[in-house]
């Protein structure tokens, strides 16, 4: 037990300096914490329930999460492929499109949400 709760604690650390180097070495990271706290405070000022609220965070976890990811994996083929390549471009702008899905994902929520609360739909 001691030792799953020692590998809970350093695999927690791992997770947290890779979020401090996303954070330092991504603009685009940084970009999208800021524009989610706008997105949370939009729906303070909408007066919104927790249900939105969670489904936010909830996006904003993927959305980090894929961003992340894409990261790796543009570190991973400028290492292995530093050169420029079609590889490398067709590999990097796929991680780009996987982050653009979830940015558009957020978009559409936060616009279903204002459009609800503007009384356009009903959700």
């Amino acid at each position: 037990m001691v030792s799953a709760f020692r590998h809970i604690v350093h695999a927690g650390r791992n997770s947290l300096a890779g979020l401090r180097h996303l954070l330092a070495t991504e603009r685009a990271a940084r970009i999208d914490v800021v524009a989610s706290a706008l997105a949370f405070a939009w729906l303070l000022v909408l007066g919104r329930g927790i249900g939105e609220f969670v489904i936010l965070g909830v996006l904003f976890c993927i959305l980090m999460c894929v961003e992340a990811l894409n990261t790796a994996i543009e570190r991973i083929v400028d290492r292995t492929s530093p050169e420029i390549s079609e590889f490398g471009r067709v590999t990097k702008d796929m991680g780009s499109t996987a982050v653009f899905f979830i940015l558009c994902a957020a978009g559409v929520f936060l616009l279903a949400v204002s459009a609800d609360s503007a009384g356009w739909i009903a959700l």
